[in-house]
């Protein structure tokens, strides 16, 4: 796990610490945050007659499940885009999905509807995963907003996806790597995606953003750029 002590500060109470297993945690209110898991990413490929790999959604879950078990968490908000496609919903996903939940009964669970999840159709009910619509503000009082596009929102900061926030580190000569990131612009926090199965984009610096890239078992506050 992340060295607690760094954190991003996202609003007053709400101190943030960015994992290398591509979420967010608020210890205080024990709330795990993640997005753009795409389940079902690459049935829905072969689905459609592109040979790629199985097992992208076992995979997916596991390290999900790894995270809310290793650090407690009793709550679980999804930034959109849970599942890919419609054709992700095959009786060998969702049997995959009732085992998951059932090993974490006690665990709340939101998700807040991204681009995708539109098209491919919200959980089933015996999941009981809330589904909501953008901004989701899930503690009042707390000026965090649960999104999944980014945007802006008066007097709150806004977590989101969608972007699959990457950062290129450059070294000597042709030296470079690309490696996903977090991003803190003002009252925007933007998450890597969660689902391994993803592509990325490549953001760049500012005077006023923090970039935090993820490497190994490890995230990395990057010093601001231009």
């Amino acid at each position: 796990m992340q060295d607690p002590r760094l954190y991003i500060r996202a609003a007053p109470g709400a101190d943030l610490v960015p994992l290398p297993e591509h979420a967010l945690w608020w210890p205080l209110a024990r709330t795990l945050f993640v997005a753009d898991v795409h389940l079902g990413k690459a049935a829905t490929f072969r689905a459609r007659g592109l040979p790629v790999p199985a097992g992208t959604t076992a995979a997916n879950l596991a390290r999900l499940s790894a995270l809310i078990t290793g650090l407690g968490a009793e709550r679980l908000i999804v930034l959109g885009d849970f599942l890919h496609a419609a054709e992700a919903q095959t009786p060998a996903l969702l049997a995959q999905l009732a085992q998951w939940r059932g090993h974490h009964a006690a665990v709340g669970m939101t998700l807040v509807r991204g681009n995708h999840d539109r098209h491919a159709g919200e959980p089933p009910p015996h999941l009981r995963i809330a589904v909501v619509d953008e901004p989701h503000v899930p503690y009042p009082g707390i000026a965090l907003a649960c999104c999944h596009h980014p945007q802006q929102l008066a007097g709150h900061t806004v977590l989101a996806g969608h972007v699959h926030p990457a950062v290129l580190l450059q070294g000597r000569g042709r030296d470079a790597l690309r490696l996903p990131a977090f991003c803190h612009d003002p009252g925007l926090v933007l998450l890597p995606a969660f689902g391994d199965f993803t592509g990325a984009h490549t953001l760049g610096g500012g005077v006023s953003r923090q970039l935090y890239a993820v490497g190994g078992d490890k995230v990395w506050k990057l010093p601001a750029y231009t």
